[in-house]
């Protein structure tokens, strides 16, 4: 069944019908989980993958309204979801059963694709752009209700992925929330288009956790390296940030840098990276310290030291979604997955998107 949600349905009854399509999960086996979103058949989902020693599977799934982009694994084991940017809606689903929660933003506000639970569990944080000046701004929402309770402002443009700190980095306690806020000028009828890009001004900021206080931000010396996500490395103990060129230069994009790390006191940019081609789509930390990275359009994922020198290069067309447990890694690509050095088989009808979680082990 067609579904268009411009096609005289209401956002309720839309609502119900979408969340009459959530599949019940499979019991659980011995096999990794991923939480992820994708394309399928011209239709949208989220859902969770089960990982065999015959591939993946889907065996829980809901169907969205649009795209998404970022999802965050919450404390109850239910999944957040967020609307791909410029998004207007939040999901709270619970593979396991019960029925999903929909939030809708106000229309003077846009979704920049990222959800965050906090640590003390009472807030959900999205990233998101105010409408009528492009200023980038911390939604801080009530847990049970997704409802908005305040806002932070993120002393720049286009927020995107934040990251809560796991234990105190310089002055900066544990509990300190990060945002990568990318610098891309937006306005509300360009959309996703990349415009002004001289206005460019990417810059990483730490947030009080409490009141949305600024306690430090820090730029790179290129404002054309668009801050975008953000990866927590224990053994280096420094976050890695995943970069997106925006030079006009087609040579300074192709070989532009893809990671930058911060280690509480500044903000570096790794060497040159001939033909990684400018894009890096996630990012996740790797087992011995350092990072795992897409480079999406140069169809490879590249092993990281932590100061950015590349270990290794391996061949994954498309190479985007990311996720790292307890030394554990899996990349996700157009065809196939790379599971910690094994190539597993992909289910060529699902378009994954950009992120996806690992769920705990069972």
């Amino acid at each position: 069944m067609e579904i268009d949600a411009r096609a005289g349905l209401t956002r309720r009854a839309l609502l119900a019908l979408l969340g009459a399509m959530a599949w019940p999960p499979v019991q659980a086996g011995e096999s990794d989980e991923l939480l992820a979103s994708w394309a399928e058949a011209g239709r949208y989902h989220a859902g969770r993958l089960r990982l065999g020693a015959d591939g993946a599977r889907v065996d829980a799934r809901i169907e969205l309204p649009t795209r998404a982009h970022g999802l965050a694994l919450d404390t109850d084991g239910s999944v957040l979801v967020a609307a791909r940017r410029p998004g207007d809606w939040l999901l709270r689903w619970r593979p396991g059963g019960g029925e999903p929660q929909w939030h809708w933003v106000d229309d003077d506000r846009r979704l920049n694709g990222h959800v965050l639970p906090s640590s003390d569990g009472r807030s959900v944080w999205t990233t998101e752009t105010d409408q009528a000046d492009a200023s980038g701004l911390i939604g801080r929402r009530d847990a049970r209700t997704l409802e908005k309770t305040g806002e932070w402002a993120t002393h720049g443009m286009d927020p995107h992925e934040m990251l809560v700190l796991p234990e105190a980095l310089g002055p900066f306690p544990a509990g300190t929330l990060l945002v990568a806020n990318g610098g891309i000028p937006t306005q509300s009828e360009t959309g996703r288009s990349h415009r002004d890009l001289s206005r460019m001004d990417p810059s990483l900021v730490a947030l009080d956790p409490a009141s949305g206080a600024l306690l430090g931000q820090w730029r790179l010396h290129d404002p054309r390296l668009s801050v975008r996500h953000l990866a927590w490395d224990p053994v280096s103990r420094r976050v890695g940030i995943a970069l997106q060129a925006e030079h006009e230069d087609e040579a300074a994009r192709r070989d532009a840098p893809l990671l930058a790390t911060w280690d509480g006191s500044a903000l570096k940019a790794s060497p040159p990276m001939a033909g990684a081609l400018g894009y890096g789509g996630d990012i996740c930390a790797r087992g011995g310290g350092g990072f795992w990275l897409s480079a999406t359009r140069a169809n490879a994922l590249l092993a990281l030291a932590p100061d950015g020198a590349i270990a290794d290069r391996v061949v994954l067309p498309s190479a985007g979604a990311l996720a790292a447990q307890a030394g554990h890694a899996w990349a996700g690509g157009a065809a196939a997955m790379w599971d910690d050095g094994r190539r597993r088989d992909w289910p060529a009808a699902l378009q994954l998107d950009n992120h996806w979680v690992s769920a705990p082990r069972a």
